[in-house]
Order: structure tokens, then sequence, then C-alpha cells
């Protein structure tokens, strides 16, 4: 919300009181104020400016020589490219040495051989947006009024010497979304009470509303209030400058007379009006209703929208009109030859609204009001003062009375509280005068029984219903500043992590202590990125109003959020990623509209381009299956469940290489996988070759990991005999280290693959792996026999089992 200092200065006597320490004030009672602007900052030496001879540039067809009067004894000659200047129009003139938007500095100069002695200037060039100019003059210069005084400071005539104060309103104070809103807000700082100089209505009794138009509502649970008034004999124009510099300072673009009052009193009252051209409507019955499947309303914005059974529509008493609360149909626009004027007012379901504003994406200032929530005893009182302006401004007559189709009967809310409640509550000692003056000052009505307050809350607070609230508003007008700090009083507990958070922390040392680094990606994803690598079936789980489609289920996976990092960096040229995530995965087992998703805690892993880098000692090494294997196997031993995890080959999962792709089992069970990004898939993402392996930490953290047992260091020498196979390449190390480690016998310490090799002088489909194995008594000495014994009985065994050749 905008708030203009100058606007507010009309209700309340801020003489005193300027815009920053407004702003400050605001800020400490609740309302947090984002900054404060002043339009003219940065802009100087610009000023009235008046056309006197406008003649074509002799070496252009789009430049104009103009003569300008800016005060001075003698004109100043101004090259100018606007198509709209003329003779006789009122100009913004940037003189010589002046800077305008952008800190552009101004110089005389020539423009095709002639003197420039400064600039015309549009708005864009004094630093509003395209969106708040007029369209009149979005494409030209700006005419000022006649009155405007050669030669004086633009400023004070477009209000840029206003100071703007811009609010961040919470959904739970949209009273604070209109001027009037913001007046008693800060009435209350300043124990002001506000004066609002409405103008008054007169209305030609000789017609009735009515008997221009009726109005039905069909179901009054979807509008509450709904009323149309009735302004005749209107002439459409330009509305003053006042008025148009007052919107634009508030990011709203003047329209036309019209319009530009409707829009005001949304600023002024927080109460969407709209304005329908009586005669374009072509009935004299208006029915509100639910649209129906099939029909069509083209907007004021051209767009044509296909309406549904869950949106409220204003019809004629057949077509469509307008979106209720969000937008105006094009059919009823305010034109030029507008001549008599259907204001409506009303209130609307505010969900209806919002669905609708979600729906055909059309943000608006009104929709996000009646969303939020308006003041149920202005909708006629806004009506009222917005007809009178529109006669004033449009020079029409407000008919007599209004068409009423449903309407609200306000009710007072009264909340109870005691003093010492607010003091218990607070931590406070207020006595009954300083909280009788508060409540006075917020301009809440109250009886007091002893000690008890009997508060009445006007319709205009509807955000207060119960007895915390009124202590709320104590606390800010008292001011939070105000209130006493205190310790904590009482015993302290020693906070401690869980066991599992401990080994979470342990496995992001370990990762990192390998190189990687945490990613943290959107739990949100599309829904076909969401059903990759996933670890099992499940639904997917739809946000029912997502801010895009990007971002609109739930994510079933971690690797295709890890995917999107590493494109995003290979984009950059870091080519070298590892990257870990730690984070949850949603699973939908029934019905997700009855029942919530099942979340699962997972670690992600991804690896891309080298893992050594080249430099003059060392040659350039990429990252490879057993190098993403290696982590794993750095972390398992590291949480202690090493000795249960093996792997499985696997052609399962679409998304990975079908030859470089294996299943992570603890105990036999898949907690992972582990494996390539399958080219098809890594081109989607745009990535290199990229390894990724995904576990199910939860699993992991729920593992009974083996103790630690310490054991003295044998007095005795350990013994190493080297073995090497020839076997089949479908024959995988786990399981010859397997049938090694069950046959030789109980002294066997360790086992280490020392090589692999196929090519020259091995037969195509068998390999060549040779392996340490080391022997140790930690009571005796070892002998040859036994050494020996133990060797024959696991080449026996792989022979038998693999049909192996001990070379």
């Amino acid at each position: 919300m905008l708030v203009s200092y100058k606007w507010l200065s009309e209700y309340l006597d801020l003489s005193k009181i300027s815009a920053k320490e407004l702003s400050d004030q605001m800020s400490l009672t609740g309302i947090e104020v984002e900054g404060v602007e002043v339009p003219q900052e940065g802009l100087k030496k610009i000023v009235v400016g008046e056309v006197k001879e406008c003649i074509p540039h002799p070496n252009s067809d789009h430049l104009s020589i103009c003569q300008v009067d800016i005060g001075e004894e003698e004109l100043s000659q101004i090259v100018c490219g606007a198509p709209n200047v003329k003779v006789g129009i009122k100009v913004i003139v940037a003189l010589p040495g002046s800077r305008i938007a952008g800190n552009q500095k101004i110089k005389k100069g020539k423009m095709r051989g002639e003197v420039s002695n400064g600039m015309i200037c549009s708005l864009q060039e004094l630093g509003y947006s395209d969106n708040v100019i007029p369209k009149a003059y979005s494409e030209g210069i700006y005419y000022m009024p006649q009155e405007a005084v050669n030669g004086t400071d633009v400023f004070s005539y477009l209000d840029m010497d206003d100071q703007i104060i811009e609010l961040s309103i919470t959904p739970n104070r949209a009273d604070a979304l209109s001027m009037r809103g913001v007046a008693y807000e800060v009435g209350a700082i300043y124990r002001q009470t506000p004066h609002f100089n409405d103008q008054p209505l007169k209305e030609d009794s000789s017609e009735t509303a009515t008997e221009y138009i009726s109005v039905e509502v069909e179901d009054e649970k979807d509008v509450p209030a709904y009323q149309i008034r009735i302004i005749k004999d209107v002439k459409i124009a330009e509305s003053p400058l006042w008025l148009q510099t007052r919107l634009m300072n508030e990011g709203i673009r003047p329209i036309n007379n019209v319009v530009d009052v409707t829009n005001y009193i949304l600023l002024l009252f927080g109460q969407p009006l709209h304005a329908f051209d009586y005669d374009k409507l072509d009935s004299k019955n208006i029915l509100v209703r639910r649209g129906k499947s099939g029909e069509e309303l083209v907007t004021l914005d051209g767009e044509s929208r296909k309406l549904s059974d869950e949106n409220i529509v204003i019809t004629n008493g057949s077509v469509p009109v307008a979106l209720a609360g969000v937008m105006g149909g094009a059919n009823s626009e305010i034109t030029d030859g507008t001549t008599t004027v259907a204001l409506e007012s009303a209130l609307f379901d505010s969900l209806a609204v919002r669905k609708a504003s979600k729906e055909f994406n059309l943000r608006s200032e009104s929709s996000s009001r009646f969303e939020k929530g308006i003041n149920h005893a202005t909708v006629g009182e806004a009506s009222d003062v917005a007809a009178a302006m529109i006669a004033n401004l449009a020079g029409g007559t407000v008919v007599s009375g209004k068409s009423i189709g449903s309407e609200l009967t306000i009710e007072d809310v009264k909340v109870s509280v005691t003093i010492s409640r607010i003091n218990d509550y607070l931590g406070t000692e207020l006595d009954q005068a300083t909280v009788s003056e508060i409540f006075e000052s917020l301009g809440f009505s109250f009886t007091l029984e002893q000690e008890k307050y009997n508060v009445t809350i006007p319709p205009r607070r509807w955000d207060i219903t119960i007895e915390a609230d009124l202590i709320e508003e104590v606390a800010r007008i008292y001011g939070y500043d105000n209130l006493p700090s205190t310790l904590p009083k009482g015993e302290t507990v020693a906070g401690s992590l869980t066991s599992g958070q401990l080994l979470v922390r342990k496995i992001k040392n370990v990762l990192e202590g390998c190189g990687a680094s945490e990613a943290i990606s959107y739990a949100l994803t599309t829904e076909e990125k969401s059903r990759q690598f996933m670890m099992k079936e499940s639904q997917t789980t739809r946000l029912q109003w997502p801010m895009s489609e990007e971002r609109s289920v739930l994510r079933m996976n971690l690797i295709s959020g890890l995917l999107d990092d590493v494109s995003y960096n290979v984009a950059r040229k870091n080519s070298t990623v590892a990257l870990y995530e730690i984070g949850r995965v949603f699973y939908q087992e029934n019905d997700p509209q009855k029942e919530l998703p099942r979340e699962e805690n997972h670690l992600g892993i991804a690896l891309s381009g080298n893992q050594a880098i080249k430099d003059w000692q060392t040659k350039e090494e990429p990252v490879d299956f057993y190098t993403l294997k290696g982590i794993l196997n750095v972390l398992f031993e590291a949480v202690g469940i090493e000795a249960k995890i093996s792997y499985e080959a696997t052609k399962e999962n679409k998304e990975l290489h079908p030859g470089r792709t294996a299943l992570v089992k603890l105990n036999e069970t898949v907690i992972g996988f582990i494996g390539q990004v399958h080219p098809t898939v890594a081109k989607e993402y745009e990535v290199p070759e990229t390894y990724v392996a995904e576990l199910n930490l939860q699993a992991i953290i729920e593992a009974e990991n083996d103790a630690l047992v310490y054991q003295q260091i044998s007095k005795f020498p350990a013994i190493s005999r080297d073995i090497a196979l020839l076997v089949d390449e479908s024959v995988t190390n786990q399981t010859l280290v397997e049938t090694i480690s069950k046959n030789a016998g109980k002294f066997l310490q360790s086992i280490h693959l020392f090589d692999v090799y196929q090519g020259e002088n091995i037969a195509e489909g068998k390999k060549s792996m040779g392996y340490s194995l080391t022997f140790v008594n930690a009571e005796a000495t070892l002998v040859d026999e036994e050494i020996n014994q133990s060797l024959e009985k696991v080449e026996k065994a792989l022979v038998e089992q693999f049909d192996v050749t001990i070379r």
C-alpha cells in the first residue's frame, strides 16, 4: 500500500510530524514500512514552459523546432521529437544543466544542425513508469494545465514534492489497505481523530434508480451486499490534474473522470467499485450468479475468458458483463460516448474472488482487497461519495436512491477484557486511565464495570474478535518498545542432539571430507521430474494452486534436483561438480485428496567432471562409477554398516545406464541405488557424463550399527599371499570376495583386489583378477602349513563355484 503524506495530511494535523518520523512510529506499532520515497529526488531545473511556435525541422521528418516561453524575457529554442507537440500547450521543460530520471544531465546542444536549449519532457523522463502514465501521453509529451505559471517548477503541480510511504500490509490488517484505515491508525498513534472532507451527495428526486435498473442476486452467500447507483448526463473527459497525480503516485493509471473516481474511492475507502456504461448493458436487469460452462467474457484487457460454475459473474440478465471482484467486461466499458453510468458497489465471497484471480491470472487492486476483506459498513457510503464526485467532475446528475440486490445487517462486535488480564499478558502495570486513553485513541467505544472493559469494535476493524486481539491493540499503541524486558526464570536443561541428528551430521562431515558440497533443492518440481529415479511406486502429490508448472508437485526423488544444480554449474563453466543433498521425498500411497503424503528422509549424491585435475605431474582423471562407490564405502564404514552392505547389478531403472547401475542393499533390503545417468536423460538435463546415488537415509539411521570393538595390535607378524584368478567376466568382485572370506579360515584379516586385467593373452569373455590375502594369528606365529591349507580350501571353492583357473 502506497500512502501519500500530502493526502494523509488532509485528514490529520501532521505539520509537526515528518514522513520519516511517521514511518518509524508506524513500524513500532506493527505496520511494517518498506521505505519513504520523494518522486522529485534526483531531479532539478525542470520547469513549466509554453510552446509559442512550432515548425517542422528542415533536416528531419519527425523533429520539430519549438520556441518555448520558460518565464524569461526571450523565448528558448528547443528541438522536440514528440508526435503530439503543438502550439499553445504548456509542457515540462528540462533546462540546460538539469537532471532527469536515470541521473541523466541535459546539456545545450544541436540536433540535426539546430540549437536545442534543453528538452521538452515526457512523464517517463521524470521517472514515471509506463503502466501509470495516461494512455493519451504514453507515446509523447505530457500537457500541463493552462493555469500553470511559465518558468515555475513542475514538481508541485505534479505532486512530485509529495512523500510516498510504502506499507507492507499483513493479511490480518487489511483495514490499512485504504487511506481512511491508515488515517485511523496514525490518529491512534498521535492521539488525533481524523476528519474526512467527503463531498456531500445531491440527488435528483424526479427519478429513482429502480426505474432505470433492477438487481437480483442468485445466492446471497456469494454476494452478501450488492447495490447500483445511476448517474445520468455525464460527460467523459480527463480528470483534473490533482486526481491524476494522486492516482499516479499511488501506482494507478488515470483513465477518465469516471473510472478515476472509482479508483480514488478504492484507495480512500478500500471499497472496490465498478462503473458500467448503462446504455451498453442493453437491459434494465442485473443478475448476479455463478458462471455457466461454455460462457465466455471479454475482459477490459481484451482477453477472452472461458467461465465456469466457480466464477461469480455480473450479467445483464443473460450475458456476462463483468467477472465479479476481478475485472469488468469490455462490452460495458466506460468510453468517451458514455452518458449514463451504472455504479456498482458490492461485497463478494473472498474465496471465489481468489480462485477466479488465480485461474485467470488477473491480480488487481480490487481482487486483493476482496480477498483480504473490506469494511462491510462502508459499502453504501463509498458508493455515495463516488456518485457525488462523478456528478461534480463529469457534470452528471445522481438519480435518487439505489437499486439493491442484497444487503448486510451490520452487528456490533463486543469483546471484554480486564486490566489485570492485560497486565498479566504484557508484564506491565497499566492503570485504568492509560488503558481507557488507548481505547479512545483507537476509536473504540467502551463501558467499564469495575476493572472490566466491555469494548464495542467498529466495523472498520473486523480483525478484532477475541480478548487477545484487544490486548495486542493495547500493546501496539502503548508501544512494544515500552514493554518491560525480563530474562526467563526457572531451571534450564541443556539440549542435545538425538542419535539420528548426530548420525546425519557425521554423514555430512564424511561427504564433505570426500570433496562434496551440500546442495538444497526445491521440494516442488514438475510431475515428469518427480517420477524419475524413483525407489518405489507412488502416486503424485499435486498442489491445488501452484505458483507455476515448474513447482506444481512434491518431489519423489532428490536426483532430479541435483541434476538441475549440476546443469546450472556446467552452464557457467564449472565442469567439476560434486554435490550431496539430505532432504525429504514424499510418497503418496492413498488418495491425495484425503490423506497427506508420507515423508521419507533421503540422501542424494551427484558427481560430474574430473576427480583429478591435470597439472604438471598429474593426468586428468574423470569420475566414474567406482569413484562414487568409493565415497559410499567410506560413508558406510564411517557409520559402522559396511559389513552389512552389498551391491547388485540392475537394469530396471530406465533413467540410469543399464550396464553401470547397481542396487544398494542393507541386510538384503534395498535402500537405494548407484549408477550413471542414462545418456538420453543427461541430454535432457544438459549435463555431461554424471554419476548419481540415492539412499534411504531413514533406513540407515534405524539400522542397528555394530559397536566398535577395539583390539590390541598382534604381537605376531602378519603374512600376505597373492592369488591370481582367471574367471568369467560376468563374475563380480563381490561374489569372489564373499567366497574367499567363507573358506579362508579364521586367521584371514583382509582381502585386497590389486589387479584386474582383460586384453592380450586373456581369452575373450574372461578376466584376470589379482587378490592379496593377509593372515594374522593374535596368539601365535602362523606357519606355512596353516596358510597353505587355507589357500587350498579357497582355491577348491573358487574352482567348484566359478570354474576359475588359478594362475
